[in-house]
């Protein structure tokens, strides 16, 4: 999975060389869940850098110059650079990942990062230059951060890396505040909670030397006119899915698939283990439940049926050596905090809380694994693609309802925060930069502008979710639906193709109807897992019962009492979201929860309210 850390800065680190190390080390130490059994972080310091990896730091010296890469992730073209570098009268010499890349710098430059096409981020350092690339993959697949502070610019693959240097402090602004209370867990590209700490936007690269820093854009979604015919759509769908599925399933025998019953992970599903046959390989598979859930499921617009006998069906017909993962109340909610450390920020609850604790159980047996994270965003699977009430609204679709949010804040920061302006600016900042094709009527531009929208801010949630669950499991996940020219392609398909005839995804369905059995196919969509348990919802209304009867908890400083207390003990409805399609009353009571342990853990210290 792999993690960097380090810093930069003008005057020599070697003079004080012991002061750095030392410092280096605590920033790599906080990322040792991203080792895998066979590697240790590997440590360097030139005259400006501090470099740590949880992999090998590459060195190469090229034509007078030396070249320092530190990677998270994969890429999925290479044999696409190879045949670039070619043309270069390059080869490289091993099979490295790193030393392709860094062939493909040395020949072309900055230019060389819109070439690269997998779920990545990587420093790039050319040291006779004093030069530091951050680069991070179009989707944001994989995470990068950064802390600029007068002359020192410190980076890493999680923010709590850049916190375990003295130089960055753990405060909280008005900004920070309003991200995790009014957006969360969601948040503005490019922020974070800490105001000291900034993201690698997806798609962008950020530059530092000594004569200063400067974040530019390598990639972004294009509207272009669309000239395939629809029976052209379907087959060049279907190859663009197959391509990317077998690209990230290597190697063969290492690879796994979480697999729900829907249409999505049947897909890659289904092209794995068809792959994997033809290796004499039986493709793992893993679905998640909770115990008893079968008994306290409640069916709802947007979580209509059980996984159970969609999954049992995939299996039985692929010849999947399966395996089905529960979680007890108790260890959901146990989880609930280590599910903050592997974020750095209060994530979604439950949802997020039991991924990590599956990615867990997974791990030991298999530490590669495909989903279906993706599908959905580019092929409109989400009811704000085409349910009437949420095409019409100018605001994010998926947390339109602010006053779940702000009924129990306290008046003092509901004073000095306008939410609805925030929230506000915040789609306006993101919508302003969509373009659209001049014979794009309005609903046309709106199904744009939403899957714009999914696919920078709400997929980007799920997209971060899977990989800090995964990386602080000990699993990678990959998601071939996060293709970048899957993603240009179908961004671009008119969307009475992608919804032919009422039926949501269509253009994916057609794409495989010869893959997949009928009831699979056809099945409506139901989202991941949630619990529906009374018990669950006891143990987090008693726990926050009991912070709030703590003076010193932080919470009292964003709360009132009383109304959460009142909040707390009102009944909480399941079917209606607050954000997303699975985050209802229990999993605020969950998201509370987690701030307040985020505020502790995390030491916080909140500016300006």
């Amino acid at each position: 999975m792999g993690g960097f850390a380090g810093f930069y800065q003008k005057e020599s680190l070697l003079s004080h060389s012991d002061y750095h190390y030392n410092h280096l080390n605590k920033m790599i130490q906080t990322q040792k869940h991203r080792e895998t059994s066979d590697t240790k972080s590997n440590l360097i310091l030139t005259n400006s850098y501090a470099l740590a990896c949880t992999q090998k730091v590459q060195t190469i010296r090229m034509y007078d110059k030396t070249y320092h890469l530190l990677l998270c992730g994969e890429l999925y073209n290479t044999e696409e650079l190879t045949d670039l570098l070619e043309s270069y009268s390059l080869t490289p010499e091993s099979d490295e990942l790193t030393e392709l890349i860094l062939l493909t710098f040395f020949a072309l430059g900055e230019e060389a990062f819109k070439y690269f096409k997998g779920c990545f981020s990587f420093a790039l350092i050319v040291e006779e230059e004093n030069v530091l690339y951050l680069v991070r993959d179009a989707l944001g697949c994989r995470p990068a951060y950064y802390s600029t502070l007068n002359d020192l610019f410190l980076f890493a693959t999680e923010p709590k890396a850049l916190l375990a240097h003295p130089a960055v402090d753990s405060v909280v602004d008005n900004s920070g505040i309003r991200e995790l209370l009014f957006l969360g867990p969601a948040h503005t590209p490019g922020i974070t909670l800490f105001r000291d700490i900034k993201e690698v936007k997806p798609g962008h690269f950020v530059k530092v030397s000594a004569n200063g820093f400067i974040e530019n854009m390598y990639w972004e979604l294009k509207a272009l006119p669309h000239t395939d015919s629809y029976q052209e759509t379907i087959e060049k769908t279907s190859h663009l899915v197959k391509k990317a599925i077998l690209q990230q399933a290597k190697p063969f025998s290492e690879i796994g698939c979480l697999l729900s019953g829907g249409i999505d992970s049947s897909i890659v599903t289904a092209v794995c283990a068809k792959e994997l046959e033809k290796h004499n390989l039986q493709l793992k598979t893993y679905s998640f439940d909770y115990e008893e859930n079968d008994t306290y499921f409640q069916s709802n617009s947007f979580q209509p049926s059980l996984d159970r006998p969609y999954v049992e069906k995939m299996v039985h017909d692929f010849h999947t050596k399966h395996t089905y993962l529960t979680c007890s109340q108790k260890n959901l909610f146990d989880t609930l905090n280590d599910s903050v450390k592997a974020h750095d920020a209060p994530p979604m609850g439950d949802i997020d809380a039991s991924l990590l604790y599956f990615c867990r159980k997974i791990s030991p047996e298999c530490k590669i694994v495909l989903t279906g994270e993706c599908a959905d965003e580019v092929f409109g699977g989400y009811p704000w693609f085409h349910r009437e009430d949420l095409l019409s609204l100018n605001t994010f679709p998926w947390s339109s309802n602010l006053s779940t949010r702000t009924e129990f804040l306290s008046e003092k920061l509901l004073h000095n925060n306008d939410a609805e302006n925030y929230v506000n600016q915040a789609f306006l900042n993101t919508t302003s930069k969509i373009a659209y094709l001049p014979k794009e009527n309005e609903t046309e531009r709106t199904k744009r502008r939403n899957g714009a929208l999914s696919l920078s801010w709400f997929g980007a949630t799920l997209l971060n979710r899977m990989e800090r669950c995964g990386a602080s499991g000990g699993l990678i996940g990959r998601v071939p639906f996060a293709d970048r020219d899957l993603v240009e392609y179908i961004y671009n398909v008119p969307w009475d193709m992608k919804i032919r005839d009422g039926v949501i995804k269509s253009l994916l369905r057609e794409a495989f109807r010869n893959d997949l059995p009928e009831e699979i196919l056809y099945r409506k969509k139901s989202p991941y897992p949630k619990t529906y348990h009374p018990a669950y919802e006891e143990l987090l209304r008693t726990k926050l019962l009991s912070r709030l009867e703590d003076p010193s908890c932080p919470l009292h400083m964003l709360v009132d009492a009383q109304k959460l207390k009142s909040y707390i003990n009102a009944p909480k409805s399941y079917t209606t979201p607050w954000y997303g399609q699975l985050m209802a009353g229990p999993q605020m009571l969950a998201y509370l929860l987690q701030i307040d342990f985020w505020m502790i853990q995390y030491n916080v210290k909140l500016g300006i309210m």
